[in-house]
């Protein structure tokens, strides 16, 4: 699982309020952006796509299955959801704003666009795989 690097959790910058609202595809592409952010200090940032494999591989056999990718996308959920209720109120989400968003209903994104990313359809994602963009 990944550490989070604490110098994260106190940083306040001004934002320039708009109204928009975030689709479970984005509200996905931001987790995974928190997920590669959060999980890493600085000093530790992936610096290619076999050592991204390597830190989303808990069981070390060279590819990414589907609850190895959950766990690693749904670290950031938690980390995000602030009070513990399983659900990302606009508050908690990426720039305060956004629909709510259940533990479940993200699941449901990341294992979607797991499938989406799984292109050769094996089941697992391959560094190549995990690095492309979902079609």
């Amino acid at each position: 699982m990944p550490t989070v690097s604490p110098g994260l959790s106190g940083v306040v910058a001004p934002v320039r309020r708009r109204r928009t609202t975030v689709s479970a595809a984005g509200m996905a592409a931001a987790i995974l952006c928190l997920a590669a952010m959060a999980g890493l200090p600085a000093s530790a940032q992936v610096q290619d796509t076999g050592e991204y494999l390597q830190r989303m591989d808990a069981d070390g056999d060279g590819r990414v299955a589907p609850e190895e990718y959950l766990q690693w996308l749904l670290y950031a959920f938690d980390r995000m959801d602030r009070n513990g209720d399983g659900v990302l109120e606009a508050a908690e989400q990426p720039g305060g704003r956004g629909k709510p968003i259940s533990r479940e209903e993200q699941r449901q994104v990341i294992l979607a666009r797991f499938t989406r990313q799984d292109a050769d359809g094996d089941g697992y994602l391959s560094a190549r795989e995990l690095m492309a963009p979902p079609r």
